[in-house]
């Protein structure tokens, strides 16, 4: 705006986070910086030609779109297209195509234009901004050791964590925090990769002058507790690419780790079902979820029959409203899928437990999305992030240590649970150029999958507070006593409303 005004696209993944940058950043420097206040006018001004997300000033303007409205990226001609979070952008903007291709296709009148694309890395293979970082020089930020003055990369390997230190790999000498600023000060960029047109540049939170390595390895130790939590961490703060180990997971190894336990543990707080509607059959699995969604399965049948008929639907009533060690199941999700969606419909509408499900194989999806009565018999019906589910699902089956996210099953779980459980593996596919995942069958039954996939709907839906849950559990002491009413004390009761977690 002040150094070389030019007509600038500023994109954000959607329209509402374009707002939300316009209030919270633009807007403040627009107001705290003089030379720029001097140039955009007061929005509050008659003709001042600024607006939320358009701010005008002499030699040019800025727009900020986000990348999932079409309307945003109509035909402008711009000199400067800034995209932020390259990596949260849908593949389409509506049925227009790419948004990142419809914003740099803006800039093609002008022969001094330039693009910028920054982004937080997602998952290898898929990322925007890690092809595009591989498709320019790739220049890191070199650094002298404090000792024998050659420069590197500050790379997390070499971070030692006890005592702490940073260990330079050319002498290997210990680097301590005192010394980074004075290394930032005195380092360089240098291009790893192939010259060109495009420069790339790559930092972690390593080279922060706000952050102490301290506190970023106590980050690390936190977010290593859940695979979820260490992707998290993987791509913020070392501002890597979240690499998969294995596209599908081993289900000899989960038969091998089945444990000794009957009934519902004392850490199972909370009991839901999944259940999926077959031609011939229904199939449905309990399963206990505890603290940190850690989980353990409780009950799996296989109701053989016509689901046509109320006989089976009966049988599976009987199963469902089943007492478990003093727990009955507060949520079911139910498949109204295939050729059985009425009789599906019937049963949710008469058990308000029961939540009808429509599953959709859309990347990127919630857990489960608001419900819709559009159907004849007016009932909720959720769509369930099938693709979303299942990647949670394996990244929780990957845990070796009890605790949060941790799968337990008992011994009556059989080898074909096992290979029906982990019978879809996760393949790349490309579409308009663009990397896509598909979940792939890889064996013709996949049942054992599918339900454990309708019970985190149903978990999803329930939301319960498992830490107020727990709380409520625990035996009462003598401190727990209530004191006794006096008439200065005693109040009228308040209508009570029903707990969903609890009561149902």
């Amino acid at each position: 705006m002040d150094h070389d005004p030019a007509p600038m696209l500023l994109l954000q993944p959607t329209l509402q986070m374009a707002e939300a940058f316009s209030k919270d950043r633009l807007a403040p420097m627009l107001r705290d910086t003089p030379s720029l206040t001097q140039k955009v006018k007061d929005p509050r001004a008659r003709d001042s030609n600024n607006t939320l997300l358009h701010k005008a000033f002499p030699g040019g303007h800025i727009t900020l779109a986000g990348a999932n409205s079409p309307a945003s990226l109509a035909s402008r001609p711009i000199r400067i297209f800034l995209a932020d979070e390259v990596d949260r952008f849908p593949l389409s903007a509506g049925t227009e195509g790419d948004p990142l291709a419809l914003g740099g296709k803006r800039t093609n009148n002008f022969w001094n234009r330039k693009k910028v694309y920054t982004s937080t890395p997602t998952i290898k293979g898929q990322s925007r901004i890690e092809m595009a970082y591989s498709q320019s020089d790739m220049r890191r930020y070199y650094v002298p050791c404090h000792h024998c003055k050659n420069k590197q990369p500050l790379e997390w390997k070499n971070l030692r964590f006890e005592p702490l230190a940073y260990i330079c790999a050319h002498c290997g000498a210990e680097i301590e925090e005192n010394h980074k600023q004075a290394m930032l000060m005195a380092g360089e960029w240098v291009a790893e990769g192939e010259e060109g047109k495009v420069a790339g540049f790559h930092l972690s939170e390593l080279y922060s002058p706000w952050r102490k390595w301290r506190e970023i390895v106590e980050d690390f130790r936190e977010a290593k507790k859940t695979t979820e939590t260490l992707k998290t961490f993987i791509n913020t703060s070392l501002g890597e690419t979240w690499e998969e180990e294995g596209e599908q997971i081993d289900g000899h190894a989960l038969l091998a780790r089945r444990e000794d336990y009957s009934g519902v543990p004392d850490d199972s707080l909370v009991l839901v079902a999944g259940i999926d509607v077959q031609d011939d059959r229904i199939e449905m699995e309990v399963a206990g979820f505890g603290l940190g969604e850690e989980s353990w399965s409780i009950d799996y049948v296989v109701l053989s029959g016509d689901p046509g008929r109320a006989e089976l639907w009966n049988r599976l009533e009987e199963h469902l409203l089943k007492d478990y060690s003093g727990h009955r199941v507060k949520a079911a999700g139910l498949d109204t899928g295939g050729h059985y969606t009425q009789q599906a419909y019937q049963f949710a509408k008469k058990h308000r437990f029961v939540h009808a499900l429509k599953g959709k194989s859309v990347p990127g999806s919630p857990i489960v999305s608001r419900p819709s009565t559009t159907n004849k018999m007016n009932v909720p019906l959720y769509g369930v992030g099938t693709d979303t589910c299942k990647e949670l699902l394996y990244s929780r089956l990957k845990i070796n240590e009890f605790g949060p996210g941790y799968c337990h099953y008992n011994r009556e779980r059989d080898e074909e649970y096992f290979k029906q459980l982990t019978s879809e593996k996760r393949v790349t596919k490309y579409i308009k150029g663009f990397p896509r995942f598909e979940w792939v069958k890889m064996r013709p039954r996949n049942e054992a999958l599918d339900v454990r996939v309708y019970a985190m709907a149903a978990l999803a839906i329930l939301n319960p507070v498992f830490e107020a849950i727990a709380k409520n559990m625990q035996p009462k002491t003598e401190y727990d006593t209530p004191k006794p009413q006096t008439s200065l004390n005693r109040r009228r009761p308040a209508a009570r409303k029903t707990n969903w977690a609890t009561d149902i």
